[in-house]
């Protein structure tokens, strides 16, 4: 596995990592049994990175992760971030309030059976809260030695600097892939300059960049996806067109398409890393297998030419999905 830097002072950890909202039922049903055998695997594999949240099924997948860990005797061979900032609340989704900040950040630690986080991310900025007293608060959970690094989530570069400001920012969080390249349009580059990881997650599309893409039925039975523009007709048809494209691409260089499109990601800078999420081992060792690609300006300029910039038909998010992450083109 190539490793990448997390942050300037941090750990080398695993360019491909696993994103645990896996865990939880988000793109179908799945068991502890299965989410056990994903995490055995990635110590196989080299994974060496664990991305989880206590929005992710409300805490499960943190619990899930506390559970492997307590199997193996409290041992990790993970670094292991997690978030905070998304509530059960329906009256108030974001929540970056010191009371809610410090309870949060206790009964993760509590589910995954950790003393200290190596990560943590703010999941929403709460702009009820200027992000400089957010980031003091953060900076106060590493000097009480809970967390050992800060990371932001779904935030805009201004917002990234004026944060890093205040206390290094070791990582950012954004959704980045052949079907969504929002962050070239800044946030790559001021992660770059400010020496934080850019994390990729739903580096394959949402499984559009995959050997097989979910299909109307599938999609029918998952509320999130089923109201997501890009899957939504007549939009999902012409993304699945794309799809037969890169999927015939990949077949040609004899690779998995997730294979190709993880290493597409790793390809746009040494602060880049990734954090995919499978239910299936199988699936993951595909998305592993991209870390270890070596893509020629010839297959990059292929890939370009069959998925140009701004291919996906329709937004990435809803407009009720975009309530959280902030807006910065």
């Amino acid at each position: 596995m190539k490793l990448r830097k997390l942050g300037t002072d941090g750990p080398e950890v695993g360019a491909v990592g696993y994103g645990a909202m896996s865990f939880t039922n988000f793109y179908g049903p799945t068991s502890e049994e299965e989410s056990l055998a994903v995490l055995d695997g990635c110590v196989d594999l080299g994974v060496s990175h664990i991305d989880t949240s206590d929005a992710y099924g409300m805490g499960h997948s943190e619990s899930v992760i506390g559970a492997w860990l307590k199997a193996r005797g409290g041992e990790t061979p993970f670094t292991i971030a997690s978030k905070v900032g998304i509530t059960r609340s329906a009256e108030q989704r974001l929540n970056n309030s010191p009371e809610h900040m410090s309870a949060a950040l206790d009964a993760s630690l509590q589910r995954l059976g950790v003393e200290a986080l190596d990560l943590y991310y703010l999941h929403r900025w709460d702009t009820r809260y200027p992000i400089e007293e957010v980031m003091e608060r953060m900076a106060g959970f590493v000097k009480a030695g809970k967390i050992k690094a800060v990371g932001l989530s779904e935030i805009a570069p201004s917002t990234l600097r004026r944060a890093h400001a205040v206390h290094p920012v070791a990582a950012v969080q954004s959704e980045y892939s052949l079907s969504t390249r929002a962050p070239e349009l800044g946030l790559s580059q001021t992660c770059a300059e400010l020496g934080a990881s850019l994390v990729a997650f739903s580096p394959v599309g949402r499984g559009l960049l995959t050997d097989h893409p979910h299909q109307a039925e599938k999609i029918a039975t998952l509320p999130w996806l089923s109201s997501n523009p890009r899957f939504i007709e007549p939009n999902l048809s012409a993304n699945l067109d794309y799809n037969a494209k890169f999927r015939a691409l990949a077949a040609d260089l004899g690779v998995a398409a997730a294979s190709l499109a993880i290493a597409w990601v790793l390809r746009q800078g040494e602060h880049v890393m990734t954090i995919p999420g499978t239910r299936s081992v199988a699936h993951l060792q595909e998305l592993v297998a991209g870390a270890e690609l070596e893509l020629s300006d010839e297959t990059l300029a292929a890939i370009e030419a069959i998925m140009p910039v701004g291919w996906a038909h329709g937004d990435r998010y809803s407009a009720g999905q975009w309530a959280g992450p902030e807006c910065y083109c």
